[in-house]
This record gives C-alpha cells, sequence and structure tokens, in this order.
C-alpha cells in the first residue's frame, strides 16, 4: 500500500471513534454522527478495494515483462 493511502486510511480509522464521541468533552454523543461513520467505513473499503487492485495490476505487469523474456 501507497504511503499516502496508509495516511488517508489512518484519518479514516480515527473517524470512526469521532462519530460516537465529542471531541472537546470525551462523552458520548446522544445523537452519534451516523453518515460520519458510514462515510469513514466506505472510504475504508475504497481504500482497500484500490489498494488490492493496484497491486494485482502491478503484477500481472511483473509477469508479463518476465514472460517475455
Amino acid at each position: 500500500m501507497d504511503k499516502y493511502l496508509l495516511v488517508i486510511l489512518i484519518f479514516m480509522v480515527v473517524t470512526i471513534p469521532i462519530a460516537f464521541v465529542e471531541p472537546s468533552s470525551g462523552e458520548f454523543r446522544d445523537q452519534p454522527l451516523i453518515p460520519l461513520f458510514y462515510a469513514a467505513i466506505g472510504g475504508i473499503i475504497i481504500i482497500l478495494l484500490y489498494s488490492s487492485y493496484k497491486d494485482r495490476k502491478e503484477r500481472q505487469a511483473a509477469n508479463m515483462k518476465r514472460r517475455s523474456r
């Protein structure tokens, strides 16, 4: 996984507790921020899918280069 994707993934993971806990006081929210929670989960899934897709394409290119020799 690239460095920039890893940084974005860390931000997404940190966003999940922020949806349920008030950062300034540390108390649980009465109404959690459900859209923020689902956006973080969706972002994590998209990052993982993109990373695996990119790795698969790199492996395919390396295999084709190795076979053409």
